[in-house]
């Protein structure tokens, strides 16, 4: 894949829109911002598509990775965007690195550690900032913005 792609994943409460530009892209933040939510959001669509309480809209499949069978479940996913949680140690080993730079696809990795084995860009580092109103039932907007940025 080349290129960027816009990626809108939205239910009733809560909406992420935001931009992959490069092959792999790491979001970062403290507890409760959202992270595992927007993997979540994902992960549901994936498994249930349209018929899930998730839209998710983008040119490019989505899929979720995890587990012991991460290298299973991208040898059937081609040409996508592939979103893996913290959590899954696999992330951190050298064969994870191998096997997806062999592939085609684009990577939303959320992690709150470096990640030495994979050579990702500073300027694909994201964290996710919420706007809107806490303890509603509004929808919450949420965009990513750089970590590291030339502006600071």
């Amino acid at each position: 894949m080349k290129g960027s792609y816009r990626v809108i994943v939205q239910n009733k409460r809560i909406r992420y829109d935001f931009e992959i530009r490069r092959n792999i892209t790491i979001v970062r933040g403290d507890s409760a911002t959202g992270k595992t939510a927007l993997i979540d959001m994902v992960r549901e669509y994936f498994e249930n598509g349209a018929g899930s309480a998730v839209n998710l809209f983008c040119e490019k499949n989505c899929a979720v990775v995890e587990g012991r069978t991460w290298t299973g479940q991208l040898s059937e996913i081609k040409d996508s965007i592939v979103f893996i949680d913290e959590g899954n140690e696999f992330v951190m080993s050298d064969e994870f690195s191998n096997v997806i730079q062999k592939t085609d696809n684009y990577y939303v990795i959320v992690s709150r550690e470096g990640i030495p084995s994979l050579p990702y860009s500073v300027d694909e580092i994201y964290g996710i900032r919420n706007s809107g109103k806490y303890g509603t039932l509004q929808r919450t907007y949420n965009e990513f913005y750089h970590i590291y940025s030339d502006n600071d």
